[in-house]
């Protein structure tokens, strides 16, 4: 049936998906735990620090076992964050490999394996992403060589391979690179800051699709939500013009007896 009245945007953090990149220990987890009600998938060890809800993830079919719990929604979660989204793709491509009985995706030709592997992978991500809970996927981030025109440049992007994160980055709301950034105090001294990045660059992927974040915040979660929950949505041009039309409409008087 079509729509007969449009979507509004969410105005909740949790109802989002959400990619969060960066190098090792910088705080990625850390940050992704003090999420509402937060269940991680863990694909790799390095939560023994943190006091969290987790699933130990050691294959694609306990991944799916765990999506399946989730989407019964007999939980009290309302995000759930796959840690790390990495891990999870290779477990994908062992699956595939296994249940078609081959020793590599190329060893079904025209590149029907890696077909496979990526269809897999998206069927379920995009299952995930419509459920009614937040979606956090962290990884971890490299540096890519691009060539253009005039020479050559080094690019920070997540850690997937090329359709994997291609698949990633176009089903998400945010991108969030999180990175080390120098900081100098009045009396001259520096610091390192960690920081989290949210617009395009061409020396980074990072993106956000709600307009609600500024360039960049601290990697304290804390900051992160005060400065998502207290962005204003633009008016739109027709509501503003009738705003400002408002305003300049002086009040009347009443006459009194």
């Amino acid at each position: 049936m079509l729509p007969t009245a449009k979507t509004q945007p969410k105005p909740d953090l949790a109802d989002l998906t959400v990619l969060v990149y960066g190098q090792t220990k910088i705080g990625k987890s850390t940050f992704c735990s003090q999420a509402d009600g937060a269940l991680f998938l863990a694909t790799e060890p390095g939560l023994n620090a943190l006091d969290v809800f987790q699933v130990p993830i050691q294959s694609w079919e306990e991944l799916l076992g765990a999506c399946a719990e989730v989407t019964e929604g007999k939980h009290p979660f309302r995000t759930i964050i796959i840690d790390t989204i990495d891990n999870a793709y290779k477990f994908c491509t062992d699956y595939i490999v296994k249940k078609y009985k081959i020793e590599h995706e190329s060893d079904l030709g025209y590149g029907k394996g890696y077909a496979l592997v990526n269809n897999e992978f998206q069927r379920v991500l995009t299952k995930l992403a419509f459920l009614p809970y937040g979606l956090v996927l962290i990884s971890h981030a490299k540096e890519i060589e691009v060539d253009t025109r005039t020479g050559k440049y080094t690019r920070i992007v997540p850690t997937l391979p090329d359709k994997a994160r291609k698949i990633v980055l176009g089903m998400v709301d945010q991108v969030l690179f999180c990175d080390l950034e120098m900081a100098t105090s009045e009396d001259g001294a520096e610091s390192v800051r960690r920081v989290i990045r949210t617009k395009p660059s061409l020396y980074y992927e990072a993106g956000d699709r709600t307009g609600r974040l500024p360039e960049t915040i601290d990697l304290d979660f804390r900051k992160f939500l005060d400065a998502f929950n207290s962005a204003v949505a633009p008016l739109k041009p027709a509501a503003a013009a009738k705003t400002q039309q408002q305003k300049q409409v002086p009040e009347r008087k009443q006459d009194h007896e």
